[in-house]
């Protein structure tokens, strides 16, 4: 039996932080191959639509629609800091059934894996989040500041796995201030649904 094709779908979405109502009336839906670059400037609630998005959050009004396995990057790569770089990886690639050496060695960190993860620097574990991330089966992807502290290569490189997977069927919401490069992709201002 065919899974069934993923789809992102959020409905009159509102976000309050503490007092602070960050977005509201928020509407999108997404499907197979569809990407969308959430943009706005610090503190406007990129991060938080992303948690919605993921179900880590409730919203304050509205709702999230789900259909697919969800993958998240964001500032915190969900490895353990006291294992070498390898074993952490090969955690969640034992969970998730991939393979986490040869995702390792695409990012550029097969030279690293006995270092331990809270050696690495901020780009290194960025990339070590997105070596984490193409080893899951998920067909979501949620990419919170994907490019920070990224050089140029890791951040074309980073593109270019978000591509892939659209190309493959499936989905990819990114949340940045920076441009990101991944052609045909829809774009939603939050300064355009803040109250």
């Amino acid at each position: 039996m065919q899974a069934s094709p993923p789809r992102l779908l959020a409905q009159a979405l509102a976000c309050r932080r503490g007092e602070r109502v960050l977005f509201a009336g928020l509407g999108l839906e997404l499907g197979p191959g569809e990407a969308l670059h959430v943009r706005g400037a610090n503190g406007i609630g990129k991060s938080s639509l992303l948690r919605l998005l993921a179900g880590l959050a409730r919203p304050e009004a509205g709702q999230v629609i789900r259909q697919g396995a969800i993958g998240l990057v964001d500032e915190r790569p969900a490895l353990d800091p006291h294992l070498p770089l390898g074993r952490a990886l090969g955690f969640w690639a034992a969970l998730d059934g991939g393979k986490s050496i040869a995702a390792a060695a695409r990012l550029g960190l097969g030279e690293l894996l006995d270092v331990p993860v809270r050696y690495l620097s901020s780009g290194q574990r960025k990339r070590a989040a997105l070596a984490r991330l193409i080893t899951q089966p998920a067909m979501i992807w949620l990419l919170d500041e994907p490019l920070n502290g990224l050089d140029a290569a890791a951040a074309d490189l980073a593109a270019r796995l978000a591509a892939e997977r659209c190309a493959t069927g499936g989905i990819c919401v990114i949340a940045s201030h920076q441009p990101f490069a991944l052609a045909g992709m829809a774009t939603l201002d939050l300064a355009g649904f803040a109250p």
